[in-house]
């Protein structure tokens, strides 16, 4: 055990919330990237939210929902933030948030324009490192947004290295470092800036502190304003709401070749709106959110005199020589109880900081696999650590939201019948883990299922809170839908928070029954919902709309025409997934006396086992392509198989899961539909089944059964595709569509319109979903990494004795362990530096392939190009691209497989049988 490690086994259990698991959750980098352009603040009547708060607006109008920043860090509740200002001095205004375009602005939707990264982190946020690269010249604002919008969809982005603002190494690079001392509640902050450039140059560094508003929206709840003031050199005395009095101590900083060579100009204003800047009316303060900004840019007397406010700044001008490094160190601690400040003790800072450092590099020292390269081990460092900066305060009380503040204008009655209007009981005021803290700064249900399972290899404690987050009552909807993410509460994203639960449970050492059965139970009530919502016909046939698959299909698959139904073979095959593994939970805590008996993984049985005869009969599988298809079901009656080979097709090999011959021979028993089946497959005869290689020793344990909804005689047609170079295998991963459409672009005829697909690896040429995602061609880590499970499942029953040619047409043959070991290879290669130096990830960017300054800094984005594995989309989507870091685990043996535990646990006795 690590200190860390011991650390995190300390923090107990947050069923009561993660205040009251743990102090070292008090602190963390829980401030968003991006709160302008949410839903959350859009009051408009259209809900155009893009610019309901534009970019424009965030420097000078206080949030209501939320705070956003650079490298910040807050408290739990986001009641008191600390973040980053920067000025290079050429700037029209200070550097306090990312920039990037908005939707419309995008010519591939919207697309942030910096270059940052999250270097390190831990989770008990005892130690966390940031690093940000800043021109010297002004930064490129109306170059990247006029060229971007003079770019077509099938151009690609116009991009901030592409300006050539960092051509010459002019530029900064800066890091924040935050470490916590033994105490908890203290943070000791460093901010480092080094001179990139040539010349000797000069940057204002302006640390940061503020309140969120919390007191400007409800008028008669009396909400008392927070405060903060300056008590002597370089200390600011804060009020905190549940911290109590704290100081923030600021030191002279250090520029490179003079120690304590500036001292630095506190600076106070308030995080309230600028109203005569945006509306042209009076505001209630003459020193506004955008205060310190005015002031340090333009010189205005935007600054409260009396140095007191709810937002302030130490004010640090440096001026640098090349290749020399300013540093700034600042401490926020409980207020000494003699009421006077201590001193600021350098040498105590420098031993926590090595401390800190030590710990964690012991911690991930203990993480890397033995066998795993020292590249390997760099980016799974960097995967969890942008897995664990992306934890973020998520306030969003729908009800308020839809009805308004009684201190502000009410909204437009209009907004009821837009979006979330049927989701009243939404009411989230917690930490939860985001996709991209920029350009996804919402949790999406289905992406935070994926989060789970890395996160659980750090954190098994947070990794279930979130689980069990998304179920709780003020999440779920009555009826048991859970909600997809906030554009769209109501959109449907696939069901994989059981298997979810699964793996977290079994990385978790498979020791957290309680888990388990808390989630089992909650997700009865949605598996429920999805079988009485999203079968319309009731024929095991299931709908769903997008899917989390955004453009994949020829058509919007979430708006239809009228009296159209989609019957769709992803949401058919998710569904059987989703009851195998709901039946894996509910056997697993008979197994261990959880449960009444074995009624619930026979229920579980009945709906895969309907699900399964619905794929086999209802003529969703076209035997001379070897593919599940589509089927859209007209008014009139007609039918129209989407014959696009995508992995909306591969989606039901998911669906793949072993039982004991002893649950078996109960099912028979009751002769019901997992009965009838089994009959069909021919497996109710044990020496049958047994010769037909379906029914095999159970090591020790009762005899094995394969459970796959797609038959095996169907597994090689579909193998055959999904491993041929010219269709979905690619050097780096699987395709999401099939390259065969690259020269055969699959053409759907639909009531007089045409609508067409074809293969495009790279980004979306379409508006379908904002048109910032593409999964007609490039490479996806959810679906890979499920694929990989899927086919180690598989291997774990046949063994050796089931093989395919791979890649097809090689002539060589490998059993589904070997390839899905080499598919995870292919995976972690688009990170590693190959026999050439580059990293396939960083694309054809020679600044980040080459440049010291660059090269080892991983961007984990949201997708990759299918052929050469270029980063796309997101460019810090560690959330499901995260997995690499377990995928890097699991190559090397370091976790086990979920299907490995289950076998080896024992029945209690003679329940059910």
């Amino acid at each position: 055990m690590t200190v860390e490690g011991d650390r995190v086994a300390g923090f107990g259990r947050l069923e009561d919330g993660l205040k009251q698991s743990s102090p070292w959750y008090a602190w963390g980098p829980y401030v968003s990237e991006r709160q302008w352009g949410t839903v959350r603040e859009d009051y408009s009547q259209d809900g155009d939210a893009w610019n309901y708060l534009p970019f424009d607006h965030a420097r000078s109008r206080a949030y209501r929902w939320g705070e956003d920043g650079l490298a910040g860090f807050s408290d739990i509740h986001q009641e008191f933030c600390l973040g980053l200002a920067l000025w290079n001095g050429r700037d029209g205004f200070l550097k306090e948030r990312l920039f990037g375009l908005t939707g419309p602005e995008g010519n591939h939707g919207e697309d942030v324009k910096e270059h940052w990264w999250y270097l390190d982190a831990l989770p008990s946020h005892a130690w966390n490192r940031w690093r940000y690269h800043y021109p010297q010249g002004p930064f490129p604002y109306d170059q990247l947004r006029t060229e971007n919008a003079r770019r077509d969809r099938r151009s690609p982005e116009y991009e901030v290295l592409d300006t050539g603002v960092f051509d010459a190494g002019r530029y900064w690079v800066t890091e924040v470092c935050y470490a916590k001392s033994d105490d908890a509640r203290e943070l000791l902050i460093e901010i480092t800036a080094t001179n990139a450039g040539p010349d000797a140059d000069t940057l204002h560094v302006l640390p940061t502190a503020w309140f969120r508003n919390t007191w400007s929206w409800d008028a008669d709840a009396g909400a008392a304003k927070p405060g903060m003031k300056l008590a002597g050199d370089g200390v600011i005395d804060i009020e905190h709401p549940f911290l109590g009095s704290l100081e923030l101590l600021a030191d002279a900083a250090d520029d490179g070749a003079v120690r304590n060579a500036v001292t630095p100009t506190p600076l106070f204003c308030e995080n309230e709106t600028n109203n005569n800047r945006l509306f042209g009316c009076g505001s209630v303060t003459p020193y506004p959110k955008d205060g310190i900004n005015d002031h340090v840019v333009g010189g205005a007397a935007t600054v409260n005199p009396q140095q007191e406010g709810t937002k302030a700044a130490f004010w640090y001008p440096l001026t640098v020589q090349p290749g020399a490094t300013a540093t700034i160190r600042l401490r926020l601690r409980p207020k000494q109880q003699t009421g006077t400040t201590g001193s600021f003790d350098q040498m105590d800072f420098d031993l926590v900081l090595t401390k800190r450092r030590a710990e964690a590099d012991e911690f991930y020292q203990a993480l890397t696999p033995p066998q795993a390269s020292a590249d390997e081990a760099l980016v799974m460092r960097q995967a969890f650590a942008g897995m664990l900066w992306s934890k973020q305060f998520y306030n969003y009380d729908v009800a308020t939201w839809l009805d308004g503040d009684p201190a502000q204008p009410p909204p437009p009655p209009e907004r009821e019948m837009n979006r979330n209007g049927r989701w009243r009981n939404f009411n989230a005021f917690d930490i939860l883990s985001m996709p991209d803290k920029w350009e996804y700064p919402w949790f999406a249900a289905w992406d935070l299922a994926f989060h789970c399972v890395s996160l659980a290899h750090v954190d098994p404690g947070f990794a279930k809170y979130q689980l069990v987050l998304l179920c709780r009552e003020w999440f779920q909807h009555p009826n048991g839908a859970l909600p997809a993410y906030e554009w769209d509460f109501s959109d449907v994203n696939p069901p994989v928070q059981a298997w979810a639960a699964l793996e977290v449970f079994a990385l978790d050492g498979a020791k957290d029954l309680d888990f388990l059965a808390r989630i089992f139970d909650k997700l009865l009530v949605n598996f429920t919902w999805w079988v009485n919502r999203e079968d319309v016909w009731g024929n095991d046939l299931f709908e769903g709309g997008f899917l989390g698959l955004d453009n994949i299909g020829p058509i919007d698959r979430s708006h239809l025409p009228p009296g159209t139904v989609l019957e769709q073979s992803d949401a058919t095959g998710w569904m059987a997934f989703y009851a195998l593994s709901m039946a894996t939970i509910a056997l697993i805590l008979w197994r261990n006396g959880r449960q009444a008996g074995a009624d619930l993984v026979l229920k579980f049985l009945e709906h895969y086992a309907g699900i399964s005869t619905a794929l086999e009969t209802q003529g969703m599988w076209d035997e001379a392509d070897g593919m599940f298809y589509d089927h859209l079901c007209l008014a009139s009656g007609a039918v129209i198989p989407v014959k696009a080979r995508s992995m909306v097709g591969m989606i039901p090999l998911l669906a793949v899961g072993v039982v004991d011959h002893q649950m078996v021979v109960t099912a028979l028993r009751f002769k019901k539909a997992f009965a009838e089946f089994l009959s069909k497959q021919g497996l109710t005869d044990a020496d049958e089944a047994r010769k037909a290689g379906l029914l095999r020793d159970g090591g020790g344990s009762p005899e094995k059964l394969l459970l796959s909804v797609v038959a095996v005689d169907r597994l090689k047609p579909l193998f055959s595709s999904l491993f041929d170079e010219s269709k979905f295998l690619s050097p780096y991963g699987l395709r999401s569509l099939s390259a065969v459409h690259k020269d055969e672009p699959y053409v759907l005829h639909l009531e007089g319109t045409t609508a067409t697909i074809d293969y495009e690896p790279a980004e979306s040429t379409t508006s379908m979903f904002g048109g910032n995602s593409n999964w007609r061609g490039p490479i996806w880590f959810p679906l890979n990494y499920l694929l990989c499970n899927s086919l180690h499942t598989y291997h774990a029953f046949f063994g050796d004795d089931f093989t395919v040619e791979y890649p097809t047409g090689s002539g060589q043959q490998k059993n589904l362990g070997e390839v899905s070991a080499d598919l995870r290879q292919r995976l972690v290669s688009i990170f590693l530096r190959g026999a050439d130096g580059r990293r396939p990830c960083h694309g054809w960017v020679d600044k980040l392939q080459h440049d010291p300054n660059w090269r080892d800094n991983i961007y984990f984005n949201e997708y990759f190009h299918g052929d050469n594995a270029a980063g796309l989309g997101a460019s810090h989507q560690t959330g499901w691209t995260g997995l690499i870091a377990d995928v890097i685990r699991r190559r090397h043996g370091a976790v086990p497989e979920a299907i490995d535990f289950i076998g080896s646990m024992e029945y209690p006795g003679k329940d059910g049988q």
